[in-house]
């Protein structure tokens, strides 16, 4: 019988630290480094206290003529190394030294000699485990590289220095995510993946089918074992009609129970084979078709099915049922895109609020982009310092910006006015009214006129979805576009159209076919409720928080064109 095992109250609850206080990671009896080197005094008043750590080695060398090694370990809950000595007699060096060596060691805390730049250092004094590496091969060397190189290491790339910290960033936004939403009384709702509906009417989606794979297991078993011949066939229908003939001649010569029982369970095996062959000629490869298209009757879900572009019209049907709610999940578009702000699978964070109108939307995303950008510098300030180190020297200073910053507030018709009067810089894309603001624009209005978050609301009708309301002015519709500096538009937003006349001459002036949206229609049409709601690009947010250039760079497994790794 396994030992029965309570951890002691320090692993079990987070504790505040006293100088000489260890805290203990739950369930591994390890403790974290950043628990360590992280303490307001560099791990100093943890001398002389024995600890049990693991971590991956950054960087390694032997010293003393090969008497002793000094590592540099790292165990991903912090940016910093503990430095760690080990000596000869305890272990083989040369196991240990190499970039990239996964250790577990134990050893007392040491403060070491002055004049040295850590705080803190780990004697070891036994070692546990050891995942060793190939120098040789290991992909990941001491080197500075590129973010472009370790796109074609994405398994591995995890173990550097920057996508560890993005890795932690994300984190942090994605619990900051939760908290803010919750304490605010919204409900989280899981909306589906595969949907038969398209959001936002662009018709970039990636189809979910079992068409193709259906098609070609029929092909690899039609090579396997070809498809009866009409001789077979007809031997087949023969046989079925011979022992039929002879039931019938042993039924009226009344035979014996044995006879007859026997006679009749050759006609079942007759008939049974015939079946089959039957079942077989019908057996076509390909795509099965019905008048000159396919009949996607036939395919899983009887129906076209996708992979979602937005939660948001399944998430409405909670909000006008359970009032505030949001969802955040994975969402997919088929555009085949390179730029350095596209992704073929990335993450929506998309709350819906209930009895609320355009200006209670703003209200909330402005609240929500405060509170990320205050969290990250309350909760994740060590990964920010990196940021600011390695790729962006204004990264924390732009969080400070917009979380301490009144969000201006400008309406479509406006922001194009400014930028038409705009002489000290040439657009790339002209300026005029109807036009959907390109990046350069939502830039230029956040970063030079204002200097500050900007929300864009009231955008033409024309260029915006069909579930927007549309305004008294029958040209704009109820929508908003937070910009924020490096990035742009970071959240867009709109008050969702609950007239059901209107929404229905939207969806036919967009062209869409209206069977697919009977279910969304029936929100306007059973008990209808105002309501509004917004989406935040995860990784646009983590974009404009670390500085980073490149979108794939601030997710842990890109998906973009030609590539699907892992």
């Amino acid at each position: 019988m396994a030992e029965d095992f309570t951890p002691p109250i320090s692993q079990m609850q987070s504790t505040t630290l006293t100088d000489d206080s260890i805290q203990f990671e739950n369930f591994s009896r390890r403790v974290l480094i950043k628990n360590i080197v992280g303490r307001p005094d560099g791990g100093v008043g943890l001398a002389g206290k024995k600890v049990t750590v693991g971590g991956w080695v950054k960087t390694g060398r032997e010293q003393g003529k090969g008497t002793f090694a000094f590592l540099e370990v790292n165990d991903g809950s912090c940016p910093a190394n503990l430095q760690v000595l080990v000596d000869a007699s305890v272990s083989p060096l040369g196991d240990l030294v190499p970039t990239g060596t996964c250790v577990l060691v134990e050893g007392e805390l040491k403060k070491p000699p002055t004049g040295t730049k850590q705080n803190v250092e780990l004697r070891v004094c036994k070692v546990l485990e050891v995942g060793p590496v190939d120098p040789v091969k290991y992909p990941l060397p001491k080197t500075k590289l590129t973010l472009e190189f370790l796109r074609d290491v994405v398994h591995l790339r995890p173990r550097t220095n920057t996508i560890s910290a993005v890795a932690r960033i994300r984190n942090a936004l994605a619990y900051a995510t939760h908290t803010f939403f919750q304490k605010n009384g919204f409900l989280y709702v899981q909306t589906p993946i595969i949907t038969t509906s398209d959001c936002e009417g662009a018709g970039e989606m990636f189809q979910v089918t079992t068409l193709c794979t259906d098609a070609e297991k029929v092909e690899r078993e039609l090579k396997q074992n070809p498809p009866p011949t009409e001789a077979e066939i007809e031997a087949a229908k023969l046989l079925v009609k011979d022992k039929g003939g002879m039931v019938a001649d042993l039924k009226s010569a009344k035979a014996s129970k044995e006879e007859l029982d026997a006679s009749l369970s050759e006609l079942k095996n007759a008939k049974e084979n015939l079946s089959r062959l039957e079942e077989r000629s019908k057996l076509k490869c390909g795509i099965p078709q019905k008048d000159g298209k396919i009949d996607y009757t036939q395919d899983f879900f009887a129906r076209q099915a996708f992979l979602t572009v937005s939660g948001q019209l399944q998430v409405e049907t909670f909000a006008c049922a359970l009032s505030s709610v949001y969802t955040f999940g994975p969402t997919f578009r088929a555009e085949h895109s390179h730029t350095s702000r596209h992704l073929a699978e990335f993450w929506m964070v998309e709350p819906e609020i209930a009895f609320a109108n355009l200006e209670d939307d703003m209200n909330c995303a402005e609240a929500y982009v405060k509170f990320l950008c205050q969290w990250l510098l309350d909760n994740c300030l060590d990964d920010m310092e990196f940021m600011v180190k390695n790729f962006d020297k204004t990264a924390i200073d732009r969080l400070k910006l917009v979380s301490s910053s009144p969000f201006e507030r400008i309406s479509y018709t406006e922001a194009v006015k400014l930028l038409q009067n705009v002489t000290e810089k040439k657009f790339e894309n002209n300026v005029e009214w109807g036009i959907d603001l390109a990046s350069e624009h939502e830039r230029y209005l956040t970063e030079v006129i204002f200097k500050k978050p900007v929300i864009v609301y009231n955008y033409p009708k024309k260029i915006k979805a069909f579930y927007m309301k549309v305004n008294d002015d029958e040209k704009t519709v109820a929508a908003m576009d937070v910009l924020v500096p490096k990035v742009g538009e970071l959240i867009g937003g709109s008050q969702r159209e609950e007239r059901y006349d209107v929404i229905v001459k939207r969806i036919q002036e967009m062209e869409l076919p209206l069977e697919p949206y009977e279910w969304y229609l029936d929100l306007r049409r059973y008990g209808t409720v105002k309501h509004s709601g917004f989406g935040l690009g995860f990784e646009r947010m983590v974009l404009f928080a670390t500085g980073i250039d490149n979108i794939r760079d601030v997710i842990p497994f890109p998906r973009y064109p030609g590539r699907a790794d892992l």
